[in-house]
């Protein structure tokens, strides 16, 4: 086997986004004095979207996580309430894609739950989950929402099965998967979709690469690795490329490249260095970057993708003493464009029980938006249904911009409507800032009081004295803030019809051109 060596010399390849760099947050925006979970498990640890940063912690009796507000950084009660519902430990957590307000979390119980955060946060424990799924016999370690359908959930277990769920279905506890895959003869270590959720790969500890069609569970392609032992696996957008880490036969963390088609040999092998700690692997399919974050160390490689020889180009590292057990990524929605932040980490640090944001940077000197940086992107409304899904369809994600004014998406409860998402449609929209107060003044009109019997019931977690009447300064300013809040949203619904527009006249277009080729 030929070993191809990356190289990153700018004589051989320019690139726009080689000067990027890591800008770590200061003190005052870090997430400070929070119990980090000694969980030995390579997994992340920690969730993250616009509007909330989820991580699993240290809980006596049964296992708990935390749910804060994005921007509720600076030192963390230590008595803040959690989310804690399962009998045992948690060992992975992750927020629905389409749904800021919805969390899966799974445990050493053998279940997963699914979790409803009230939209201005967690006040108060929450016990009850929206959805309990019972159907592993050993502990479960991994879960993934699927990419573009909605209400989608895998999840795998120490029973060696990967297990299909639909939400969008009446009962409270669902105790049948609507599909188990059981081509893994060993724990299943990691697992990720394509970009349109059409191809699930999986690592196993039997040291086989496993590429396989989710919905069928049927087997497409398999690697026997003699050298290589993965241990996680991620498929590059749609370039049929797929990079898994692992360790050589020596030790050595390592890489390896993988053409989806032919799985016999990669078509890459790169050893990086002794270090023992599993290498985290994160893709931008926008950027086509790839990051490589250890863990245990304080260290992140990263790379662009290219579709032809040698493929990975290297570009630079960021370092720092602090090691990392594990991180959450920002989701693009998420991002500061004004500052050409094109990737967001939030690294755990357990020897400050510290939380930090770290993000990636293309220099520019221009203040305006950068569009060749920021193409359209993967939204948060599922491109599918879950029943469309399941009947054989598969969708690309629905796309939208991240130009200032378009980035915000519709809010909850219209999503909800159109997509036919099982949580409550009645619950309040999914903004930023926008607490229950906001919700019953909407629903009652603007100029109405509300009154001490028209509250509307309080969700789990919620605090009903948010039901009140505004008396004070505070909460008459906070109703001109929601109203302002409100006028923006507005304004962004209309800067998105625009843009969607926009991208059906280029449509058009386009058909009209290759019909006038023909």
């Amino acid at each position: 086997m030929t070993v191809t060596k990356m190289t990153w010399r700018p004589q051989y390849r320019s690139s726009k986004f080689r000067h990027v760099f890591g800008k770590a947050a200061t003190k005052e925006s870090c997430y400070d004095g929070v119990p980090i979970t000694r969980s030995v498990q390579d997994n992340n640890f920690c969730t993250v979207n616009p509007r909330f940063l989820a991580v699993i912690t240290e809980c006596a009796g049964g296992g708990a996580f935390l749910v804060l507000s994005i921007h509720h950084t600076g030192k963390v009660d230590p008595l803040h309430p959690r989310v804690s519902g399962h009998k045992g430990n948690v060992l992975d957590i992750k927020w629905n894609p389409f749904n800021d307000c919805c969390i899966a979390s799974c445990s050493e119980d053998t279940t997963v739950k699914v979790w409803e955060i009230p939209p201005h946060g967690v006040f108060k424990t929450i016990t009850v989950p929206w959805k309990e799924l019972q159907g592993h016999s050993r502990r479960v370690g991994l879960i993934e929402w699927h990419p573009t359908a909605n209400n989608i959930l895998f999840s795998t277990a120490y029973d060696y099965k990967v297990m299909i769920w639909n939400l969008d279905c009446p009962e409270q506890v669902i105790k049948n998967p609507v599909r188990t895959i059981s081509h893994h003869t060993d724990v299943v270590l990691s697992m990720s979709f394509n970009t349109d959720g059409s191809r699930l790969a999986t690592t196993c500890k039997d040291r086989k690469i496993r590429l396989m069609e989710p919905r069928s569970g049927s087997l497409l392609q398999e690697a026997n690795c003699k050298t290589h032992r993965a241990s996680k696996v991620i498929i590059l957008g749609n370039l049929k490329l797929m990079l898994t880490t692992g360790t050589s036969r020596w030790n050595d963390r390592q890489i390896a490249l993988w053409d989806m088609d032919d799985m016999s040999v990669p078509l890459l092998e790169e050893n990086l260095d002794g270090s023992s700690g599993a290498l985290f692997p994160f893709y931008d399919p926008d950027t086509h970057m790839l990051y490589l974050a250890g863990k245990g160390d304080g260290n992140i490689r990263y790379y662009e993708i290219s579709s032809e020889k040698p493929y990975v180009h290297y570009l630079t590292e960021y370092r720092t003493i602090s090691p990392q057990k594990g991180m959450g990524v920002m989701p693009k929605r998420g991002l500061d464009v004004s500052s050409c932040e094109v990737f967001r980490f939030y690294r755990l640090v357990t020897i400050k029980s510290l939380i930090e944001p770290l993000s990636m940077i293309v220099p520019r000197r221009s203040e305006s938006y950068q569009e060749d940086i920021y193409p359209m992107t993967a939204g948060n409304k599922p491109a599918l249904t879950a029943g469309e899904w399941m009947s054989g369809i598969d969708k690309g994600p629905a796309l939208m911009s991240l130009k200032p004014g378009n980035q915000e998406a519709e809010s909850y409860s219209e999503l909800s409507k159109g997509n036919g998402n099982s949580l409550d449609s009645r619950r309040p929209p999914s903004r930023p800032g926008m607490l229950q107060l906001s919700y019953i003044q909407d629903q009652l009109g603007a100029g109405d009081a509300v009154s001490g019997g028209d509250r509307s019931p309080v969700s789990n977690g919620d605090d009903p004295s948010l039901c009140s009447p505004p008396k004070t300064e505070s909460e008459l300013r906070l109703k001109f803030l929601k109203q302002q809040e409100e006028i923006r949203r507005l304004r962004e619904l209309l800067n998105q019809r625009d843009v969607r527009i926009k991208q059906l006249e280029l449509e058009m277009k386009n058909i009209r051109n290759s019909q006038t080729s023909l």
